[in-house]
């Protein structure tokens, strides 16, 4: 069963720092697209970051270039969003998704797969 598990969000002031992971079982890691997603209250979940199964990464929005870094650890099967310099904008619940053929996309429809979400607040 294909399961993915998001863990490291969580309140900090503005210009900090977060990692959230994104722990997946059930597949091979090395093989599949994963992406990250957040939804702010009120607004329609958007793609953040994305890595394939080949090591590209994508950031979607000009606001995360220099700031969020996505990676993948094959071996614990585990994917990280390093997030620096956070802004009261960033303020979501962050998801991470799969997607078992093709590339990256930041098409919500397109991944059939996700994790239950973690908190990040962003606040002074």
């Amino acid at each position: 069963q294909l399961q993915l598990v998001e863990s490291g969000g969580g309140s900090v002031q503005p210009g900090g720092s977060l990692r959230l992971s994104c722990a997946v079982s059930g597949f091979t890691l090395g093989y599949n697209v994963i992406g990250w997603f957040r939804q702010a209250p009120g607004k329609e979940r958007e793609g953040v970051s994305c890595i394939s199964s080949t090591g590209g990464m994508i950031n979607y929005a000009d606001s995360e270039n220099g700031r969020f870094t996505i990676s993948r650890d094959n071996a614990k099967n585990t994917v990280y969003l390093q997030m620096n310099v956070l802004r009261p904008e960033d303020t979501a619940n962050y998801y991470c998704a799969a997607k078992t053929t093709g590339y990256c996309s930041a098409h919500v429809s397109f991944y059939p797969y996700w994790g239950q979400g973690t908190q990040v607040t962003v606040s002074s």
